[in-house]
């Protein structure tokens, strides 16, 4: 029995259009072709209200770690939901899935990490970033350590203090800006790197932190708050040498490193978090997305040992809280996509044999391909960078057209890419086959075909 009465696509879409003002698009335009009406999901397969098939190559919002309909992460919502469907971490309280929860994240999680705060989204857990840095920097005596340092097109979120933390500037122009936040360049070496060899430039990115905190004042400067792969800016892996000098220049001015794991975690890159394939040891850690497989909401903040005492020890009553962190289901449902990510091997398989094959299978597509610049990827994400001269690095200036025309012809081939500037994201399920793998690299190799034929590049 269908969950919902079924209904016409055009009585949903008019419906939706009635009621809806949807994310990062142009809604008049979005109503006048209608959204497409998902239904059903199971493993990396979508259908929509027409009976459609999709392979979903972006795990939804990088979120649907373990694809769709897993039926044990059904089963703990409904077990939790039958026996405590809410309660809050107010009033001296807390219960036994949310607690269950930490004892199993803290197992996976390196040892120098001992406490989370809990939220309902990434957005949510880098608000409370924020809050927390700065007072941390208070109990610790500096009250005058305030500003975050983020990056240019980096993404933590859309709500106003993460927009502002964020580097994009369009959505800074719609309002989203806060005091005592600044920015330095992303490390995008295919756009920036000039004459510069990658390693080159990855240490001349990093050091831009540097003059950054001395223009600034040491004294002045809260924390360094970046993604370890930039993801909604174009999925941009930085340079080897990148983080390793980012964290020296941290370290130096004794400011607060803080990697944004909303994307990164939970056996994205083939390690249990981003910041460890990448070599670096973060204070904080904001989490979200992979935690539940995206099926009910939930993220959180993780403290470092030396933060987390200072502010139980130290720091009195710490104003914060929201009414669902800590949810019971959204706990148990977390518990359950742990479990599953640890004890089926799969963060392992994404290291060893599935992000290997979705690498090298992509190479062997697309690199050879005259307008495809740059293919690059770990573990279960990669971008293809397009180009109008792949020599000079050249990019086409109309490039944001491009890839979002390969895209759309992604939806017609039956798979779900992204496109950001002038790449080409993909970030398919962790528990991706290689049968799967091949049909989504496949088609992207026709979408991208079918976008250069009709460009005429």
């Amino acid at each position: 029995m269908e969950h919902f009465a079924k209904r016409s696509t055009q009585a949903y879409q008019a419906l939706d259009a009635a009621h809806h003002i949807h994310a990062f698009v142009d809604q008049k335009a979005l109503n006048e072709v209608g959204p497409r009406v998902m239904v059903k999901g199971d493993g990396l397969t979508l259908w929509d209200n027409d009976g459609k098939r999709y392979l979903d190559g972006m795990s939804g919002l990088w979120c649907t770690n373990l694809g769709y309909g897993r039926q044990d992460l059904v089963a703990a919502a409904s077990a939790q939901l039958a026996q405590l469907p809410y309660y809050n971490m107010f009033f001296h309280t807390t219960h036994p899935a949310v607690v269950e929860l930490s004892e199993l994240l803290f197992s996976l999680l390196p040892g120098h990490y001992s406490h989370a705060i809990y939220t309902n989204s990434g957005s949510e857990a880098n608000e409370v970033l924020i809050r927390t840095v700065r007072r941390y920097w208070q109990v610790m005596g500096k009250p005058e350590k305030k500003i975050m340092i983020g990056r240019w097109n980096g993404y933590h979120g859309s709500t106003l203090a993460a927009t502002a933390l964020g580097g994009m500037k369009f959505m800074h122009e719609m309002g989203g800006l806060i005091p005592d936040v600044a920015h330095i360049d992303e490390p995008y070496w295919y756009a920036h790197g000039g004459n510069l060899s990658p390693e080159a430039f990855g240490l001349q990115a990093a050091r831009q932190l540097e003059t950054r905190i001395l223009e600034l004042g040491a004294e002045n400067v809260a924390a360094f708050v970046a993604e370890p792969f930039q993801g909604a800016g174009g999925m941009i892996i930085p340079p080897a040498s990148y983080w390793p000098e980012i964290q020296r220049i941290c370290r130096q001015y004794d400011v607060l490193l803080c990697a944004d794991e909303v994307i990164g975690g939970f056996g994205r890159t083939g390690e249990w978090f981003a910041h460890q394939t990448f070599g670096f040891e973060p204070d904080t850690l904001s989490i979200a997305k992979g935690l539940t497989s995206g099926y009910v909401p939930m993220g959180g903040l993780i403290l470092s040992r030396r933060m987390a005492d200072a502010l139980v020890e130290r720091g009195g009553v710490f104003a914060h809280g929201l009414t669902y962190s800590g949810h019971p289901v959204a706990a148990a449902v977390a518990i359950a996509n742990l479990k599953a990510l640890r004890d089926e091997g799969i963060v392992e398989r994404v290291e060893r044999d599935t992000g290997p094959y979705l690498q090298r299978r992509l190479r062997e597509a697309l690199a050879g391909h005259p307008n495809v610049g740059e293919v690059q990827g770990v573990g279960m994400v990669a971008a293809l960078q397009f180009t109008e001269d792949k020599a000079s690095r050249k990019r086409f200036d109309n490039e944001s057209d491009i890839a979002w025309h390969c895209r759309t012809l992604g939806f017609e081939e039956g798979i779900i890419i992204r496109s950001t500037l002038g790449r080409m994201i993909l970030a398919p399920a962790l528990v991706a086959t290689h049968a799967e793998i091949d049909e989504l690299v496949d088609k992207t190799r026709v979408a991208v075909e079918r976008t250069a034929e009709h460009f005429g590049l």
